[in-house]
């Protein structure tokens, strides 16, 4: 029986050992075939993963799991060590930690081979300070570690395109190391919508998330300024296009020529969250300035005080700046989130679905600001949620006009 025992436990770890040794052969094949710019960023992760706590994640990219392109690693070694000189001018300088308001919006097409180098080598001085700190001495913070447990799931599950999020947010614990730890990932969001407006983020890990949705805030439609052709509900949350023009006073804050309304209270200071069900309809979403004009068919972008995105023949999603802005129809919403950071002059727009950002406006505010809804649909509603119960809600007879 002994024997027999021994004979049955030589040929599974003899199996075992095979799968092995396939798996580190496929393994140095796979590393073989990358460039200089990603095996430098393989082995940046592996000394970031060694250093810092709680950040396992990032042993899916150093153990070739999760393979950037070439074009992606090379912005991102361009973008940390312009991060990288940004925060050694502040200590030369006695500035304040905080995160860098340095552009690092790189575009592939900007790049070349001596600027990637140049970056390498400034980055390189920084590895070698992370490779003399013992292994997972750097406490990134409870809040980047839970961003970075929820960004392995959602990697795993495939929400998550790549970990160059884990990445980032790992790089600025280690890079800032400032005392205050509990902001970072906030931080992290308002510098990505900061620094690429468009579709930054392709998914807001759910810690992040919800921290944005922690500002939500009641919004109804001030009937004094809808258009006379809308139809609003009795909650004064859901709004659609009726079939005639009503018989009402046209005071000077009514929309008469688009199918608009705005909320009724304006916002002047601090952080407010709203969500909207648009549908598949033609539809604009955003916020007036107080001083911006609401009568006739002036178009309503920047130029004219509103900032918005707009959704054209169901499948023209826009940023009406002057000129507009054209978004990507793969960052079409059915319900969209919206987060005005009036401090930090700052309007977001979010899948709300997904989790992932379609556009951001940086400007400095300085008067306040109404939610914008508008619509033509006819047939179904557009839909201001809300966090209390849902009222409902019968046509014609509950409505406004």
């Amino acid at each position: 029986m002994l024997q027999c025992f021994h004979f049955m436990v030589k040929p599974a770890k003899d199996f075992t050992a095979k799968i092995k040794e396939t798996q580190k052969k496929a393994k140095k094949d796979k590393r073989d075939l990358l460039d200089e710019d990603q095996l430098f960023v393989l082995d940046l992760a592996r000394e970031l993963s060694r250093v810092c706590q709680r950040s396992a994640v990032l042993e899916h990219i150093w153990n070739l799991d999760d393979i950037w392109s070439s074009s992606l690693c090379r912005v991102f070694i361009l973008q940390w060590a312009l991060m990288l000189e940004s925060k050694q001018q502040q200590k030369t300088t006695m500035q304040p930690d905080g995160w860098s308001e340095v552009d690092v919006g790189i575009l592939p097409d900007m790049i070349n081979d001596q600027d990637v180098l140049q970056a390498k080598n400034n980055l390189l001085n920084w590895i070698k300070d992370l490779r003399a700190q013992p292994e997972q001495s750097v406490w990134p913070g409870e809040p980047v570690a839970k961003v970075l447990e929820d960004l392995q799931s959602a990697w795993r599950w495939g929400r998550v395109p790549n970990l160059l999020t884990a990445m980032e947010l790992a790089m600025w614990a280690l890079m800032l190391q400032q005392p205050n730890k509990e902001t970072i990932p906030q931080q992290w969001l308002m510098w990505k919508q900061k620094n690429q407006n468009i579709g930054a983020i392709s998914y807001i890990p759910q810690p992040v998330w919800d921290w944005i949705s922690d500002a939500a805030v009641e919004v109804t439609l001030d009937l004094d300024t809808a258009n006379p052709d809308l139809l609003i509900c009795s909650d004064e949350k859901r709004m659609r296009c009726g079939f005639e023009r009503k018989d009402i006073p046209n005071y000077h804050q009514r929309f008469d020529g688009w199918w608009c309304a705005v909320g009724v209270q304006g916002l002047g200071s601090g952080r407010h969250y709203w969500e909207v069900e648009v549908g598949e309809r033609d539809w604009r979403l955003g916020v007036a300035k107080e001083s911006a004009l609401r009568k006739g068919f002036k178009s309503l972008n920047t130029d004219t005080g509103y900032l918005t995105i707009r959704l054209e023949r169901g499948t023209e999603l826009k940023a009406l700046t002057v000129p507009f802005t054209a978004l990507p129809d793969g960052l079409i919403p059915r319900k969209v989130g919206i987060h005005l950071d009036y401090d930090r002059g700052q309007l977001s727009f979010y899948d709300v679905d997904k989790h992932v950002h379609i556009y951001t406006y940086n400007e400095s505010f300085n008067e306040k600001l109404f939610p914008l809804f508008g619509t033509v649909e006819i047939m179904k509603d557009l839909v201001i949620r809300s966090l209390a119960p849902k009222s409902q809600c019968l046509w014609p007879a509950t409505c406004f006009f």
